[in-house]
């Protein structure tokens, strides 16, 4: 008979809590995501967004650009979701808001979109103890450094003790 294996550590990957957001700090999300025209057209078809500037190559091509654009809506969902992993994955309890959101250049097929987060404001909320509000901006770059996406989003997030004394209570453990 062999003795029991000790319990091996597991280590969740998880975002950031309230408490351990610095205002001020640039959070580099990496990988990129490099764009493919399959992307493009999935998610502008999924979506019912008809645009010709995301669909039609040879109008495109008469048009200001030149060719086809990336839709837009994939671009902002691609930056949020850049930053989930490194952030709110875990920690978030609620997307509050997108305030601002700006595409000052755009996007094409084969482009690589880098994400950047700078945290510009956090609050403990008044009406939900244990959980606090955090605005942050995400910047989206292209492989030249071209800004291609802002957006200014607010999010409703664990403080890291009231998150734990929840799952605790609920039965779930780290």
């Amino acid at each position: 008979m062999t003795a029991p294996e000790p319990q091996q550590r597991v280590i969740e990957q998880r975002g950031l809590y309230f408490d351990e957001l610095e205002e001020g700090v640039v959070y580099a999300h990496r990988p990129g995501r490099t764009v493919t025209e399959t992307d493009n057209v999935l998610f502008t078809t999924m979506t019912m967004n008809t645009q010709a500037l995301h669909l039609d190559a040879a109008w495109s091509a008469t048009q200001p650009f030149g060719q086809r654009l990336v839709n837009s809506m994939f671009t902002l969902a691609t930056l949020v979701g850049q930053s989930v992993p490194q952030l709110t994955q875990g920690t978030i309890i609620a997307q509050l808001g997108l305030e601002s959101v700006t595409f000052p250049h755009p996007l094409y097929h084969g482009d690589t979109l880098y994400t950047e987060t700078v945290v510009t404001g956090k609050r403990a909320s008044e009406s939900r103890p244990g959980q606090g509000i955090v605005t942050m901006q995400h910047t989206g770059r292209n492989q030249h450094g071209d800004v291609v996406a802002l957006a200014t989003r607010k999010c409703l997030m664990w403080m890291k003790d009231a998150h734990r004394a929840s799952a605790a209570a609920a039965g779930k453990t780290d």
